[in-house]
Order: C-alpha cells, then structure tokens, then sequence
C-alpha cells in the first residue's frame, strides 16, 4: 500500500483525522478539490463570526450614545470588511497546509474518487491505502423553484461585489436567522421568510418563541407560514412571490433552505459504499460503512453537523487507528450555538425532549440585560434550566442573549459531569453578569 490511510476532504474532520493519524506514525495522504479548512473555515464558521461581529459593532454605535459617545454611526464599509475577511482566510488556509505537511501529511490536490476498495483516483493517478475515510462536508441546498438560479447560498454571501440594502432570507434554521441578523443590524431592510410556524426546528420551544420575538424587535420583518413560489429579476432587483400571495422586492435572496451531504463524484455506488435515509453515507459506531476500510466522519454522513463533531470524530479514529484507543464522542453533552441577534445557545435536553421520559421542573427567567438599560435597546435575554425533579440533574440549558455562547461552553462542561440543580444553587454568581442567572434561580415556572 502507499498509505495507511487516505482522507478524502480537508475540512476540519479529514485535517484532524489525518494530522493525529501521521503524528502517531501512519502514513497519510489527504486530497483536496478546494481550499483547506473546509466549509467551517472558508464560508461558514469563521467569515460568519466576523461577520456576526460587524453586526454586533453597529448595535454597539448605537448603544453607545447614552454611555456619553455622541458621534455619529459611521458608515458600514463591506468592501473592507469582505477583503479583510479574505486576508485572514488565507491566513488560515496556510495554517491548515503547514499543520498538515509539518505532521508528514501527503497533500494532494484534486478532485479524489475512490475506484476499489483501496484505491483512490486523483488527477488521473491511482493510490493504494489500508484505510479510506471520506470526510467532503457538505453543500447548500436550493429547492427547485421558479428563479432559482436567482438565489443564492451561504457559499456566495461571503463574496458579494455590494452590500445590498434590502434582502429576503429563505429558511428559519440557524444559518438563515444568522444572516438574517448581519443583514438588519448593518442596515439591510430585511425579510426572513419561513415556512413553518416557528423558527429553530429543533430547539426548545420557549426558546424558539423568544428568539422570534426578540428578532422581531430588533426590526427583521419575519413571515411564518410562508414559502417562496417564484423569483424573478426586475429593474430594481427582484420581485420575490411567497405562497401566501404578498410580493416582496428586495436586492438579494439568500437561499438558508439546508445543506446535503457532498456525496457526488466520490464513486460510491461502483465500490459498494450505501448511503442512509438522509442521503449521506451511512456509517455504524464506529463509523464504518457497508464497505471494509472504507469510513466516513462529519457533515457527509449526515448526522450532527458542527465543526468540533467532526474534529471528536477524526480524533477518536485516529487513535484507535494508530493510537491506543480512541475517546467516543458523546453526542448527548454537545453544546452549541446559533450566532443570531441576539445569540442563542443550548446543551442537553429541550423541554419537549425531556418530558417524554422524565418527571421535569422548568426554572425559567428573562430580563433585560444591564447594558440594554442604560442605552434603551429593547432586545431581551433568557435563561432556561430544565431539571428532573426526581434526581435533580440538569437534562437541559438554554439561554437567549448576549454572549451566550460563550456562557454555554461552561455550562457545557457541569452538563457533562453529571450536574445536579443543588450544584448550580451553591455556586457563587459572578455579579453583576447575566451569566449569574443560571445560579440564582430558586423557583421553578412549572
């Protein structure tokens, strides 16, 4: 064989897994169509954070005038900001390339399709490995509408040539409140158009019905129950028709319908390889797939699509590859984030969930966060703590409002220990923050 392993994909699970695999003494090759880091570093996580704090910038002009600062809002300058976003994104794609080739990581550059069930072809050159793992992410998806070659995704939004001033949003998942959220707070006249009665599948509802309140405030105009019918370009941009017969025109439509597994082109049916229900490719516990030596880790298998799931993912394989055994990733402890105005963020059960199995306390609170006192901002925050009332363990929290991701990631941790609502009532709150709700609520909603 020419290698031990071969990664197909260097997004931030086949970089992980291949970097740890030739560190602990395996040969390793990784092909690459596009740039490095994967969707994460190039167009999401990390242009979506800067963006995301552009946004929160111009909230911040705003705010500032009742704390003494009179001068004006300066104007929002996209061009800066998109080149910079461009500089510092090629900053980390050099990382990625130097962590890989200083670990002895063969990078390939190509388009990789697998032709047996050790082989993989790139530019026209075969290479032999013991172990394939696929890890192509995933890829926007447009629903096949009329005019649908009019919208675009969060692959391009990163790469406009203009800032629009009026933009239509499709889809209520995190990715379309996220932007729906940079387009209002620099000044967009926007739209966020969602076909079901409440935005966030998935999330708790209470949660759910804040964060749409709370957007609502903040001036994006959402419309539930609503879907796009057609798309069509006129004089002034174009004119969106929803199914519930308004017209909207705007000068941008991004298309946050959801993402596939980027499972095209891989030469998966000739070797064997099944996908599953959802369309990615399907993998046991150990994410392994209908074919020997062949596995599949992060977004193109369709399971829990975040960057440190498929960073745990590659890392586990690594070690139990050429390590001394892997850590399983606990998929019931994933903490998260959705980068909104304001931000929400969650580990552990919803309401919903826990209700179907255990006998449940609901501790709730909301409040106007200090510093939206002082400067007049109407936008809220909200803390939620589900608990089983029998053991008193946390199944559950949940927070609307500033910097909640960045008070989850602790929370995050007790969540995983075990934590019982005693160990939250007997720590000591750090005042004066919002953080300190989370242990200073003593009586439960329900």
């Amino acid at each position: 064989m020419d290698f031990d392993l071969f990664v197909i994909g260097a997004g931030s699970g086949g970089v992980r897994a291949a970097r740890m695999s030739a560190q602990l003494g395996a040969r390793v090759a990784v092909a690459e169509v596009s740039d490095l880091g994967g969707t994460c570093v190039n167009v999401g996580c990390v242009p979506k954070k800067l963006f995301v704090y552009a946004a929160q910038f111009a909230q911040g002009f705003v705010d500032a005038r009742e704390f003494g600062y009179d001068s004006a809002v300066p104007e929002f300058d996209w061009v800066r900001l998109r080149d910079n976003k461009d500089k510092e994104i090629a900053r980390l794609n050099g990382i990625y390339g130097d962590l890989l080739t200083n670990a002895g990581v063969q990078l390939i550059r190509g388009r990789a399709e697998m032709v047996g069930q050790h082989e993989v072809r790139v530019n026209g050159h075969t290479y032999s490995a013991e172990k394939i793992l696929i890890a192509t992410g995933g890829w926007p998806f447009v629903p096949d509408i009329p005019g649908r070659e009019h919208i675009i995704t969060s692959n391009e939004v990163f790469h406009l040539t203009t800032w629009p001033k009026r933009a239509v949003v499709i889809g209520g998942g995190y990715i379309g409140v996220e932007f729906a959220g940079i387009f209002n707070a620099t000044g967009v006249q926007t739209t966020l158009v969602h076909r079901g009665d409440q935005l966030l599948r998935g999330f708790d509802d209470d949660i759910r019905q804040f964060a749409y309140e709370q957007y609502q405030v903040s001036g994006i105009d959402v419309q539930l129950n609503a879907d796009v019918a057609r798309v069509e370009p006129n004089a002034a941009g174009y004119r969106v028709t929803l199914t519930n017969g308004q017209t909207l025109e705007t000068d941008l439509v991004l298309g946050c319908t959801g993402r596939k597994p980027n499972v095209n082109g891989l030469g998966l049916a000739a070797v064997g390889v099944h996908l599953n229900e959802k369309g990615g490719i399907a993998v046991d516990a150990q994410y392994a797939t209908s074919v020997p030596n062949i596995y599949a880790i992060g977004d193109v298998t369709g399971g829990i699509a975040l960057t440190p799931v498929a960073l745990a993912e590659g890392m586990f394989l690594a070690h139990e590859w050429f390590g001394q055994g892997g850590r399983p990733v606990r998929y019931d402890a994933i903490p998260t984030a959705v980068f909104s105005q304001p931000n929400i963020a969650t580990v552990g059960l919803t309401e919903e969930q826990a209700r179907k199995s255990h006998n449940v306390e609901i501790y709730r609170s909301s409040f106007r966060p200090m510093q939206n006192t002082l400067s007049g901002n109407p936008v809220r925050a909200m803390m939620k703590l589900v608990v089983c009332r029998d053991t008193q363990r946390i199944l559950g929290a949940h927070m609307v409002g500033p910097d909640a991701g960045e008070i989850m990631q602790g929370i995050g941790i007790a969540y995983a220990m075990g934590a019982t609502k005693a160990d939250f009532d007997q720590t000591i709150g750090i005042h004066p923050t919002a953080a300190e709700e989370f242990v200073t609520m003593r009586t439960p909603v329900s």
